[in-house]
């Protein structure tokens, strides 16, 4: 599988962690950066590390910032994309099994390393479960992002 990945300065010791465990499970990394600690913008590593999965060109992506919540808000804004924050492993399974997530969210100051491997363990190898949650899946799909009027 070709994974990208992408954080901010918050995520960026996480990143490492997670580029490391990817190319141990022998999945080819794509890193959007950034290259090291120095104070940046999330939305400049998520938004191309969403779009690459939006495209076809990654399967995948995994980004990471403090929280967690600054990069689910940008890569959910992605069409396609389907970006799940998660704290733990259940919510990492979950995230596949009923919502087909393709992009794993992580917040580097509320996890430590072990719980964030676990975690991506997880979801890499938990398959969607397809079934009713197709057809709820695919109402997501089909919102259209715009202004609404009453």
């Amino acid at each position: 599988m070709r994974f990208a990945v992408g954080s901010d300065h918050a995520g960026y010791k996480l990143k490492e962690v997670i580029k490391k465990q990817l190319h141990e499970y022998g999945h080819e990394v794509v890193d959007y950066g950034p290259e090291a600690e120095a104070p940046c913008d999330y939305p400049d590593y998520g938004r191309p590390a969403a779009e690459a999965v939006a495209r076809g060109n990654c399967d995948r992506a995994v980004i990471m910032c403090g929280t967690g919540i600054g990069m689910s808000i940008v890569a959910n804004k992605v069409p396609g994309v389907f970006a799940a924050l998660c704290m733990n492993g259940i919510q990492a399974e979950y995230s596949r099994r009923h919502n087909n997530a393709n992009v794993l969210v992580l917040g580097a100051w509320l996890i430590g390393k072990m719980t964030a491997e676990e975690i991506l363990d997880r979801w890499i190898d938990t398959p969607f479960e397809a079934g009713r949650h197709a057809r709820r899946v695919a109402k997501i799909g089909d919102y259209s992002y715009g202004v609404i009027e009453d």
